[in-house]
């Protein structure tokens, strides 16, 4: 867990600089030694050339408008003296695709467990209570491929990994090796015994966003399915007698897990939920029913 949160600290100082996202800008030049109405305005950096109107006010005022696209900028005029005037104009940038390398969103929350419905752990499943402050969940995508079709909407597929960790309270060894599910009290009195579930997560975002507001960032809300392939499980003791000891075995968890998330947030900080339909573990009736859920903090949309 605390690997974790240093992962998570690190990682916040890095995307905290970069979660505002950039507008795409034109800088024009224009000579303003001329009277001017209708005017030809060049990008310095491309060369590209389109009509404006623009109106140059005289030497002793300070703001240079300019109508475009149906829509009014005003900016401060530079130096006086200087033949050319800089503006910079705001362009939005069209719909493309989304595709690469990215290190976002990224989830630590709280994991709860569920009864055929219920909270409270019933039958075989009495011997799951968990510590709910110590059972938790983290992941992140490393992934990412779809489209933005506008400044406000963006369909994207993404990969990454996903923990789900379950801090036992009672004394119990899950055994290797053995489908249904199976375990035994020990006799060990163990000061902590964590159940623990890797997955590659690939969940399918719909992602609505307002537009930016100064100092704040956009208003996000996304949604859509999650699926996910078991990669490993893991049982951890600690115990006086025999010290930190690891065990690895898939445990019957369910090898292909699928559901549901939604997150919201404002800028690159949030919260999100999570939902899985199917059962936690596979191929053990005595646990049908028994699923989990997950919400909490999300940093990075």
């Amino acid at each position: 867990m605390k690997y974790m949160i240093l992962t998570l600290l690190c990682c916040t100082a890095l995307l905290t600089a970069t979660a505002q996202e950039k507008k795409k800008t034109d800088t024009l030049r224009v000579n303003h030694r001329t009277a001017m109405d209708t005017v030809i305005m060049e990008d310095v950096e491309t060369g590209e050339r389109r009509k404006v109107r623009i109106t140059i006010p005289g030497k002793d005022e300070g703001v240079i408008t300019i109508e475009k696209s149906e829509k009014t900028y005003e900016y401060e005029k530079g130096d006086k003296d200087s033949g050319d005037v800089k503006v910079t104009v705001e362009r939005t940038r069209k719909s493309h695709p989304i595709y690469g390398i990215t290190f976002s969103r990224i989830d630590l929350g709280l994991v709860k467990l569920m009864d055929n419905g219920s909270f409270t752990l019933s039958g075989n499943n009495r011997d799951f209570k968990y510590r709910p402050g110590k059972t938790v969940n983290f992941g992140f995508d490393l992934l990412q491929a779809g489209y933005r079709f506008n400044d406000n909407f963006r369909l994207f597929l993404s990969a990454g990994f996903d923990w789900t960790y379950i801090r036992l309270r009672e004394d119990i060894d899950f055994l290797e090796n053995t489908t249904p599910l199976t375990w035994e009290q020990s006799t060990i009195d163990y000061s902590k015994n964590r159940l623990t579930s890797t997955y590659l997560r690939l969940p399918l975002t719909f992602e609505l966003r307002s537009k930016h507001y100064s100092g704040l960032g956009r208003l996000r809300f996304a949604f859509g399915p999650e699926g996910g392939f078991l990669l490993k499980g893991t049982q951890r003791f600690k115990s006086d007698e025999l010290g930190k000891q690891k065990f690895k075995d898939d445990y019957n968890f369910t090898q292909f897990r699928y559901g549901a998330f939604a997150r919201f947030g404002v800028g690159s900080f949030g919260i999100y939920a999570k939902y899985y339909f199917n059962d936690l573990f596979e191929n053990s009736p005595n646990q049908a029913g028994l699923q989990t859920m997950a919400f909490g903090l999300t940093l990075g949309f």
